[in-house]
């Protein structure tokens, strides 16, 4: 088992403090440093800084969103960060979600499953120095009539291709093109029936199994000296919960909301989704459950933590 962190460098403070921050994480022998996009910085730049603060880390987009960039622009980057790392780089992409993608990007989300498989196919064109070309639903590469080109860099190093996913149908993509699973909203006892049913399906389609999928599942970590801080701890993710479950997506597409509601919290996601829409933040906090945070988290005192691991 190898360990990582999820950092989102525009919370992290300053660039004089995240040099030091992933270089500290490296020496305490983190293995792998995940950079989120969201809705703050990018990736790719974060990725080439933390590169160059870095000598054995790997270092991972977690994720890349896929409307943000055309293939060839992701191929270019994760080409670029993998070259200048000495091949420490993995390619985490995800489709994001109809808030960030319509409401700030201001690009379709539509046909996600088809996005992802022909982005996939193109990157991998592009990684493999081919010659680019693409007749799909998305993407038609060539254009008007043009010649197909390949870049005029070459991928000095393998690159693995991870995708983040939380539906059945995504589950499946990942088990059947991905090297790598960037799990979330993880359940342990539910896991089997929301996720790995799916991820099984689409790696029977490849001809591969669980052990051929590098699982990167997170979850929050949060220690506890004592029964108050443990509340307090609790009490502190439960608005974030709320927020995911509420806010993260649109009214009609919320992917957290889908993930907890089929591990058995169907009810409670769809009234706290209700009360968040409607404005009553609170209200959505409220019916956030003790348990919904600790099933899915390691906040907890040493021993909870020790044996939830």
């Amino acid at each position: 088992m190898r360990a990582a962190i999820t950092v989102e460098a525009a919370s992290l403070g300053s660039w004089d403090f995240q040099r030091v921050f992933v270089s500290e994480a490296e020496k305490m022998g983190l293995d792998i440093c995940w950079v989120a996009e969201a809705w703050g910085s990018d990736a790719p730049s974060v990725l080439g800084f933390y590169a160059a603060c870095t000598d054995r880390m790997l270092l991972g987009s977690g994720i890349i969103q896929l409307s943000t960039r055309t293939p060839v622009a992701i191929a270019q980057a994760a080409i670029t960060l993998s070259n200048l790392s000495g091949g420490r780089f993995l390619l985490g992409l995800g489709a994001s979600g109809p808030q960030v993608v319509e409401g700030l990007h201001g690009q379709p989300f539509d046909k996600p499953l088809q996005r992802m498989r022909e982005t996939i196919d193109i990157v991998r064109q592009v990684i493999a120095g081919d010659k680019v070309s693409m007749r799909g639903n998305q993407f038609q590469l060539p254009r008007g009539g043009y010649k197909p080109m390949r870049l005029s860099m070459r991928a000095e190093h393998h690159i693995p291709l991870y995708i983040a996913s939380l539906t059945p149908g995504m589950l499946r993509l990942t088990g059947e093109l991905a090297d790598g699973w960037l799990g979330t909203s993880f359940v342990p006892e539910g896991a089997d029936a929301a996720y790995f049913t799916h991820l099984d399906d689409g790696l029977a389609r490849s001809g591969r199994t669980r052990v051929d999928l590098d699982i990167c599942q997170g979850a929050e970590i949060a220690l506890a000296t004592d029964e108050a801080q443990l509340t307090t701890l609790i009490n502190d993710r439960k608005s974030e919960l709320a927020f995911s479950l509420g806010g993260m997506g649109s009214a009609t597409t919320n992917f957290y909301n889908q993930a907890y509601s089929r591990q058995g919290w169907s009810e409670v996601a769809a009234a706290v989704k209700e009360r968040w829409q409607s404005g009553d933040r609170d209200g959505a906090t409220a019916l956030i459950t003790d348990e919904m945070i600790l099933a899915t988290t390691l906040i907890g005192t040493g021993d909870m933590v020790r044996d939830r691991l």
